[in-house]
């Protein structure tokens, strides 16, 4: 007589593989078990905690300083492009992100963007956010003119600038003629982008035609849409730097006004103030706005303070599924790694603190993502965190959305063997980076300690303290203050520490 649990089985159960056992081997002992895929939850905080190892990589001092070394360049040649024309602010302030646009670390439309893989194009990416307007004298709440635009973007007129800003980015504006004769001038994200890459090609061509000892080499300098991406070489290492010009802003939209009366995981932790200190417009429109004249609203200074309030488990776990679903859901280019992040941040407010607390407890919320973004598909809803009421999956297709609600299925079915895939591509990437890094000492590729010595030598302490913000701070914004005539001094801050 054939037993009626595999009779059971052939009908509903999906096959289990050698590697999740079976019922009969867990006797009593207390295994906890995924109830779909029937892993075993220890074996995928193992496995978690093995890609966190190999994805966060750690850095000695010679990287470091090479790290340090690029972001001195890179401001340098922001400082040069200011001269150009003075349209740029003087003293400005950046937002420097641990991660590439790719990587969903600001909310970007990545549908413009080249394919960059860590490894064979570079090993450590960044996004920098460029004021090329400032508004920081205004008192919040700043209403912003969104009759045109989708929930969320916005047009910029100028009119809330002087005259003198005005005259300077007329050039990059599209213009607007009123029955009572006056005109209006609409701030362009395609125009400024123009603007933006035109003029940091001419620079980096003349810093090209006079190379000093010890700069870093231009690898590649591309335009992916509104993003200037730039690859440098220091030494051994690549640095992808994925520039963004955006327009910054003091307080806090009335759009969002409505969040801050909400209950949120972070309160109590971190004061409202730092939450909500400023925002930016980023030049990215709507599914049917207009890319000339539409930007999008983006939070990610707000960002970097809430991920303060979030537990190394859960990172760790976000950090997974996101390498996961680059993979997985990388064609069509429906789902943005930004799209898990707004997920993540969901579940903060969501979920018992003490619980997402817990330590060993990344396997949970790996499946717990896993299943929210794939409700979301299902449903074709995600809303914005700091906008509720923008749905930021609406223009997704029916066809779209459920075929990565299928693949995500997959997943779902079998964890353990979707981020032992994954780990692999981490061990690849790290070792074609170490390759890359061999070839180049035996080749004597010029490195910033080939200096030594010299006065243009970074100082050794601040490539210790950058060092300690990769290595035990991923993610942790850095915001810099620049005088374009002497890039040569350190102002900038990691967080809310100065150095």
């Amino acid at each position: 007589i054939e037993p009626e649990c595999d009779r059971g089985g052939k009908m509903a159960a999906p096959a289990l593989s050698g590697r999740a056992g079976s019922a009969g081997s867990l006797g009593n002992s207390p295994t906890m078990l995924d109830f779909r895929s029937a892993a075993r939850m220890e074996d995928l905080n193992r496995l978690i905690q093995e890609f966190s190892k190999h994805d966060q990589r750690e850095y000695d001092d010679q990287r470091a300083l090479e790290i340090h070394t690029a972001k001195d360049f890179i401001f340098s040649m922001l400082g040069m492009v200011q001269k150009l024309d003075q349209k740029l602010p003087v003293a400005n302030e950046y937002l420097l992100l641990s991660g590439g646009v790719r990587e969903g670390v600001v909310d970007m439309d990545l549908d413009e963007l080249s394919v960059y893989a860590r490894g064979t194009d570079y090993d450590m990416d960044f996004t920098l956010l460029v004021p090329a307007l400032k508004l920081h004298d205004r008192n919040q709440p700043v209403t912003l003119d969104m009759r045109h635009s989708a929930l969320g973007h916005s047009w910029l007129s100028l009119r809330l600038f002087d005259e003198g800003t005005i005259n300077k980015w007329k050039d990059c504006c599209t213009i607007v003629d009123h029955i009572n004769g006056t005109t209006n001038y609409f701030f362009s994200p395609t125009l400024v982008a123009d603007w933006f890459y035109q003029s940091i090609s001419l620079v980096l061509l003349e810093v090209q035609k006079k190379p000093q000892r010890g700069m870093p080499r231009v690898e590649k300098v591309e335009r992916n849409g509104t993003i200037i991406s730039v690859i440098l070489g220091v030494g051994s290492s690549r640095m992808l730097y994925d520039i963004v010009p955006v327009v910054s802003f003091k307080g806090w939209p009335a759009v969002a006004q409505s969040w801050l009366m909400e209950n949120h995981f972070w309160d109590g932790k971190i004061t409202e103030e730092e939450v909500i200190s400023g925002f930016y417009l980023v030049p990215a429109c709507s599914y049917k706005g207009r890319k000339e004249n539409e930007w999008r609203l983006s939070f990610a200074r707000s960002e970097v303070q809430l991920k303060k309030c979030i537990s190394s488990s859960l990172m760790q776990a976000y950090q997974a599924c996101k390498a996961i679903i680059i993979k997985l859901l990388s064609r069509p280019k429906a789902i943005s790694p930004y799209h898990l992040r707004s997920i993540m941040l969901w579940a903060c407010d969501r979920l018992p603190a003490n619980y997402l607390a817990q330590d060993d407890f990344s396997a949970h919320f790996l499946l717990g993502l896993i299943d929210d973004l794939q409700h979301c598909l299902v449903n074709k809803m995600c809303p914005n965190y700091f906008i509720p009421q923008c749905n930021m999956l609406e223009h997704l297709s029916d066809e779209t959305a459920m075929l990565h609600a299928r693949k995500l299925s997959s997943v779902r079915s079998d964890p353990a063997e979707h981020l032992r895939t994954t780990i692999e591509h981490a061990k690849a990437a790290n070792r074609l980076t170490v390759e890359l890094q061999w070839r180049g000492s035996s080749n004597n590729l010029p490195s910033p300690q080939s200096d030594a010595g010299g006065e243009n030598q970074p100082d050794d302490r601040l490539a210790k303290k950058l060092q300690q913000l990769v290595t035990e701070n991923p993610g942790k914004s850095i915001s810099v203050f620049i005088n374009p005539d002497d890039v040569t001094r350190p102002h900038f801050r990691i967080d809310d520490k100065f150095f």
